[in-house]
C-alpha cells in the first residue's frame, strides 16, 4: 500500500454519524435516568455506523491545500508552546489546532496539577503543592526506530526548571518528568536515531539535552565571582526509564542538539565559548564551535569509572574540556570551529552532513560526519578540516531543515526569509567551483522566522512536500488582538523547484520548534483501558464514603448522564479524596468535577480514572457538577458534598 493509498483509507473510514451519534448517546443516558426506552447501553462494539464522508452537503476543498469538511489533514504538526509550558497539536495542510498537552504548566480543563495523577508526574512540596507550575517549552522530538519515527514518545524540554518530559503519543498526555542535575537554562534536546553500543537494538534508548547557562559545580554559594570557572553540561536521559545516565563538563555552553544516523555521535551549537557572563562579550571571538560527542566512548569511560560527582548527585560526569581531550583517538569530544554564535545544528536525511547557522555570519556550515568520525580516529591533523561548505545565504541564519532532493532550507531571521540552498553546490563552492549552483531561491516570510521545519524532515523519510515557516513577529498580518500579536506559522510547498507560500496561520504565543509526522504514524487511542488504572471504581455498587479517622476516600462514577453518588458527607476538617472513574465506553464521552469554592477541576474520559485530594475547611453545602458538556441533561449531572460542622 503507497502512503497515498494509506491516507485515502483514512480519509474515507467508517465513523458514527453526527445525528445517529448524538440521538443515540442522548437516549442512553436518559434510560440510564430512570426512564425506561428499551434501550442497552452503547457500547464500542454495539456503536453504530456510517457511510464515510461524501453525503450531500459536503464542501469540496477548493485547492490542493485546504482540508474538506469530514477530510483528515495528511500530516500531525507539534509544537513547543514556549513559556506557556505546554505541547500544541496542528494539522496540516490546514493548519487547525486540535489539542494542548499541558506538560509544565497547570490546565483546569483537563485537571493537569491539580488530580493526584497529574501532581505525581509533576514533582510536589511536602504541603502538597506543584513543586513547578511553570515551564518554557523549546524543543521537543519524537523517539525513533531505525531512523524514523515510531509514534511512541514525543520529548521536550524545560529551559527554566530544567527537567525533560515525556509525552506519550498513544494518549497524547505526558507520563513522565525528569529534573536534571547540575545545570541550567537546559535548551536543545535530541533523542538517539539508533542505540550506538548494540547493534541489535535500532530504537531510541537515550535522550540527549544541553545545557546553556554556564554555573560553579557544585552550585552551593562557592566560587559565585569566578566565573572563569563557570561550566556548562551536557545530559544523556535514558529514554524508557527516564533517569539521568550521565553528564559531560565541557567548555562553553550548549545551543541545540542533534544526533546521527547511526548512532555514533550526538552535537550541540555552541555560541557564547568566550564563556562569558555579559552579553558584550559573548560577542567578542569571531569564531565558535559545534561540539561533538562520541557516545560509546563516553559510555566506555562510564563503565570504566572515569567520573567525578558534583554535590549530592549521584550522576557520573565525563570530562569533556578541550584540555582533557586534545588526543583525537582517545578523546570523548570534538570541537569543531564554525563562525560567531550559532544557533541551530541539523542533520541531513542522509546522515552525512550537519548544518550550522551563526546569527551573526551570514553563512551555514556544513559538517561532514564521515569526517567527524575520521578525527576521532586520527585521521585528521584539525577539526576544522570536517568543515565541507560554507554557503553565504543571508542575514541571522537560524534553523536549516531539508528535503528528499538533496537541498536545505534555512530561516534568515533578520532578511525575514526562508532561503533554499543546493548542499553538492554548497559543496563544490567550498572546493572552488566559482559557477556551482548555490543559493537557489528565496522566499519572504512575515516576519523575522525562528524555526523551519520540513515534513517528516528529521527522518531518514523526509518527503520534500512541506515547509512551515514559524515567525516571531506578526505585525499587520492579522485582525490586531492588544499589544501581544499572536505568532505566524506559514505554510510553504516545496515540492517544486520554487517555494510558494499557500497560507498564514496565527498561533498563540510563543511556540519555538515543531515537527511534522505523517499521519498513519501516530495510533491514538479512543477509549481508555480501565486495567490500567489501579484505583478504578468498577461499578457503580463500589461507590461510597469511606472513613480512616480524618482521611476520607469518596468513590464514585460517571456514566451520562449523572454521577453515582448523588450527594456524600464528610466533616470539616477532613482530608478527603475523591477517586472518580468514567464508565461511559462511548468515543469521545468525556465528563467533568467539579466543586464550587475548592478549586477543584478536572474531566475524566471514557474508562479513565482520576482522582483529587484536599482539605475541606468550611461547613455547608457545595455542589458538584460536569464541566464538560457531555448529554442532553448535562446541565442536571450533578452531585452535592455536603461539610458537616
Amino acid at each position: 500500500m503507497t502512503q497515498d493509498d494509506d491516507i485515502k483509507t483514512l480519509d474515507t473510514q467508517p465513523d458514527l454519524g453526527r445525528r445517529k451519534f448524538l440521538g443515540t448517546t442522548a437516549l442512553v443516558g436518559l434510560s440510564g435516568a430512570g426512564l425506561s426506552l428499551g434501550l442497552s447501553a452503547c457500547n464500542k462494539e454495539s456503536a453504530p455506523t456510517e457511510a464515510a464522508p461524501g453525503a450531500k452537503g459536503e464542501v469540496a476543498a477548493h485547492s490542493p491545500y485546504e482540508v474538506a469538511p469530514g477530510k483528515l489533514d495528511t500530516y500531525y504538526m507539534f509544537s513547543s508552546a514556549g513559556h506557556a509550558g505546554d505541547v500544541r497539536v496542528f494539522g496540516l495542510p490546514s493548519g487547525r489546532e486540535f489539542k494542548r498537552i499541558p506538560v509544565f504548566n497547570t490546565d483546569c480543563m483537563v485537571g493537569w496539577g491539580i488530580t493526584n495523577e497529574s501532581k505525581a508526574i509533576i514533582g510536589t512540596n511536602p504541603d502538597g503543592s506543584v513543586k513547578y507550575d511553570t515551564g518554557d517549552t523549546h524543543h521537543l522530538h519524537p523517539s525513533y526506530t531505525d531512523g524514523t519515527y515510531d509514534g511512541k514518545y514525543l520529548f521536550v524540554n524545560d529551559k527554566i526548571n530544567c527537567r525533560l518530559a515525556r509525552v506519550r503519543l498513544d494518549t497524547m498526555e505526558c507520563d513522565r518528568i525528569t529534573q536534571l542535575p547540575n545545570i541550567q537554562g537546559f535548551h536543545g534536546t535530541f533523542p538517539d536515531k539508533r542505540d550506538p553500543v548494540d547493534s541489535s537494538i535500532n530504537h531510541t534508548t537515550r535522550v540527549f539535552c544541553g545545557s546553556e547557562f554556564s554555573i560553579p559545580l557544585p552550585n552551593l554559594g562557592k566560587g559565585l565571582d569566578d566565573e572563569a570557572a563557570y561550566r556548562s553540561l551536557f545530559t544523556c536521559v535514558d529514554a524508557e526509564s527516564m533517569e539521568v545516565r550521565w553528564q559531560v563538563l565541557i567548555d562553553g555552553n550548549c545551543e541545540l542538539v542533534a544526533t546521527s544516523y547511526d548512532g555514533k555521535l550526538a552535537a550541540t551549537t555552541q555560541y557564547n565559548t568566550e564563556m562569558a557572563t555579559k552579553y558584550e562579550e559573548m560577542m567578542s571571538l569571531e569564531w565558535d564551535t559545534c561540539l561533538f560527542f562520541n557516545v560509546a566512548r563516553i559510555e566506555e569511560a562510564v563503565k570504566a569509572g572515569k567520573v567525578r560527582y558534583y554535590g549530592d548527585s549521584k550522576v557520573p560526569v565525563v570530562d569533556g574540556t578541550k584540555a582533557a581531550n586534545a588526543e583525537p583517538k582517545s578523546a570523548l569530544t570534538c570541537y569543531v570551529p564554525i563562525p560567531k554564535n550559532p544557533h541551530g545544528v541539523n542533520i541531513s536525511p542522509d546522515g552525512k552532513y550537519y548544518a550550522c547557522a551563526g546569527k551573526l555570519s551570514p553563512s551555514a556550515s556544513l559538517i561532514a560526519h564521515e569526517l567527524v568520525l575520521k578525527w576521532f580516529d586520527g585521521e585528521l591533523k584539525e577539526p576544522r578540516e570536517a568543515v565541507v561548505a560554507e554557503p553565504e545565504i543571508g542575514l541571522g541564519p537560524l534553523h536549516t531543515a531539508f528535503d528528499n532532493r538533496g537541498n536545505a532550507y534555512t530561516t534568515l531571521f533578520l532578511d525575514s526569509q526562508m532561503v533554499k540552498w543546493s548542499i553538492e553546490g554548497a559543496i563544490k563552492a567550498y572546493q572552488g567551483d566559482k559557477n556551482a549552483p548555490v543559493v537557489l531561491d528565496r522566499l519572504d516570510v512575515h516576519y523575522q522566522p525562528g524555526h523551519g521545519f520540513t515534513s517528516m524532515g528529521e527522518t531518514r523519510e523526509c518527503d520534500g512536500r512541506f515547509l512551515v515557516s514559524d515567525n516571531k513577529f506578526s505585525k499587520d498580518r492579522f485582525l490586531p488582538v492588544g499589544p501581544l500579536h499572536p505568532e505566524t506559522s506559514q505554510l510553504i510547498d516545496i515540492s517544486g523547484a520554487k517555494m510558494t507560500l499557500v497560507h498564514d496561520n496565527p498561533v498563540a504565543s510563543e511556540p519555538h520548534d515543531s515537527i511534522i509526522i505523517r499521519r498513519d504514524i501516530i495510533k491514538p487511542l479512543q477509549i481508555y483501558n480501565l486495567d490500567d488504572f489501579p484505583n478504578a471504581v468498577r461499578d457503580a455498587k463500589e461507590s461510597g464514603v469511606f472513613r480512616d479517622g480524618r482521611k476520607v476516600t469518596v468513590k464514585l462514577v460517571s456514566q451520562a448522564p449523572a454521577f453515582s453518588l448523588r450527594e456524600f458527607r464528610v466533616k470539616k476538617g477532613d482530608e478527603v479524596t475523591i477517586i472518580l472513574t468514567n464508565l461511559d465506553k462511548v468515543e469521545d464521552l468525556t465528563h467533568g468535577f467539579a466543586i464550587q469554592r475548592h478549586n477543584i477541576n478536572f474531566i475524566v474520559n471514557p474508562q479513565e480514572t482520576k482522582s483529587v485530594t484536599f482539605k475541606v475547611d468550611r461547613p455547608g453545602i457545595y455542589w458538584c457538577y460536569c464541566t464538560h458538556f457531555c448529554h442532553a441533561l448535562h446541565m442536571e449531572m450533578r452531585s452535592r458534598m455536603i461539610v458537616e460542622a
